[in-house]
Parts: structure tokens; sequence; C-alpha cells
């Protein structure tokens, strides 16, 4: 079977097309496997931005940790515990500003953790989370993908890259603010089956 983490990140919830497309694709998956689908929508959850207090907490052995530390802690120690529990993780990410959502980045703030998720080594830098398929579904108003402004592309393959994961399919939607919005749509619904033809998740 299986197993996917499904990771929602739009402020449009049930209307995001980076939603409507991710489930899309989970949806096909379930047609011709079995699977077992975790959805974290990081917009209700309200992730809350990385605190000193709360990465103080990581750095302290757990058998000396305050009641409020282990509480603190417990919030990475569960993400990543999900995270490393699924063969797939499928993101929905729209563009904001350039960038991924700042709870997006929440989460990878709380999901790379030295000697827990990465390490470094005298080779350098080494991921422990591995062995996980990455499909990202990336909605966008305009048009980016393969040009300079499209900042979310290479962060993100380098920081999935350096927690060990460096299976990453990206599937893209885009000018969905222009005229062209309907056939930036169907140029993701074919990049999602042809991703399926392929046998590649």
């Amino acid at each position: 079977m299986n197993s996917i983490l499904f990771i929602q990140t739009s402020l449009s919830g049930a209307q995001s097309q980076s939603n409507l497309l991710a489930q899309e694709l989970i949806s096909k998956i379930g047609q011709s496997s079995d699977i077992a689908v975790t959805v974290r929508d990081l917009t209700t959850t309200e992730l809350p931005h990385l605190t000193a207090s709360e990465m103080q907490s990581w750095q302290i052995p757990v058998q000396e940790r305050t009641s409020e530390q282990i509480q603190l802690a417990e919030l990475s120690d569960n993400l990543i515990s999900e995270l490393e529990q699924h063969q797939t993780l499928v993101i929905a990410l729209p563009m904001y500003n350039f960038g991924v959502p700042s709870h997006f980045k929440a989460w990878i703030d709380r999901i790379a953790r030295a000697g827990i998720t990465f390490e470094y080594t005298e080779q350098g830098p080494k991921g422990l989370i591995n062995n996980k398929k990455v499909i990202v579904v990336a909605s966008r108003g305009g048009v980016y993908a393969g040009t300079e402004k499209d900042s979310q592309t290479q962060y993100l393959k380098d920081v999935l890259a350096f927690l060990g994961m460096d299976d990453v399919t990206f599937i893209y939607a885009e000018g969905l603010n222009m005229p062209i919005r309907e056939q930036g749509l169907a140029q993701a619904r074919s990049s999602i089956n042809n991703l399926l033809s392929a046998d590649l998740v």
C-alpha cells in the first residue's frame, strides 16, 4: 500500500487550484493501487513561525526538558514522525509573492533538524529522510517555470535534497490569472496523466 502525506498550503482552501489538482492526482493514483492518505492542511493547523525557545528545546536532552520544552519540541517531533511514516509526499503549493507560503516555510523549519533529519559529515551534509517520492503541484497566477523568477523550484529541490529527498517531480499549473488559465490547467492535467502513465508514482 502506498501511504501518501498530502500537504496543503493554499489560503484559498476548497477553491485552491493547487489543492484541487493534487486531489485529482491522488484520486488517480488510488484508481490503480491501494493508498492511505493523511492530509496536513497547514492553513488550518495554524503552524506558528519558529521561535528561539522552540528551537532551543530541540538541543536539550529529552530527560532534561521542562514541561514547556517538551511541549515545544513535540510539535517538530510529531511533524517529522508523520513525514517518516509515509512513502509519498504530495505538496500543493501556490506561489505567494515569488516564494512559498510562510506557513509552509514554518513546516520546513520544523522538519529540518540537525541529527534528526540531516547530519554533517566529513564529506558534507547528509540527508536522513530517504526513499521518499515527492510530487509538488505548483500553481501560479503568472508564468514562471524555467525562468529566473521561479524561486520556488530550486529552493524546494535544494531543501528537500538536503534532507535526503531527491526524487522530486514538479507539476506546474501556470497563467491562472491570465487569459491562458484553461490552457495552464489543461497542461497540469496532462502532466499528471503523463506521470501516471510512466508509472513514476
